[in-house]
């Protein structure tokens, strides 16, 4: 069994910062990329960063320069650093792993069940 769970969400003003973990547990070989991605209310789940194991990191554009995504393969943790917030940041966000539980098993894609950013003033 793999769990993600995440931290760190919650209520934060406009131009604010919040940073969120997800840490990975269970029985765990090896993991892969790591990533966040949002939900807003009525639209689809969309990506928000990710980063390699090796460090490499991609950003969706609207975050770029405000975000940033980093990792502790230590501690099987994924964090985002957000700042400069804006209303439009307001979502669930979900982190996601790609998981290999045994040496030379297939790799799967986990999620985290979500933590809430609210920016508002």
């Amino acid at each position: 069994q793999v769990q993600l769970v995440e931290s760190g969400g919650g209520l934060v003003q406009p131009g604010g910062s919040l940073r969120l973990s997800c840490a990975a547990s269970g029985r765990i070989f090896s993991i892969g990329d790591m990533g966040w991605y949002r939900q807003a209310p009525e639209n689809e789940r969309e990506l928000v960063a990710t980063i390699t194991n090796g460090g490499g990191t991609n950003y969706e554009g609207s975050v770029k320069g405000r975000f940033t995504i980093s990792r502790d393969n230590t501690k099987n943790t994924v964090f985002l650093q957000m700042d400069s917030l804006k209303p439009e940041d307001t979502a669930v966000y979900y982190c996601n792993a790609r998981i290999w539980r045994f040496y030379l098993s297939a790799g799967d894609d986990y999620w985290g069940q979500g933590t809430q950013v609210t920016v508002s003033s």
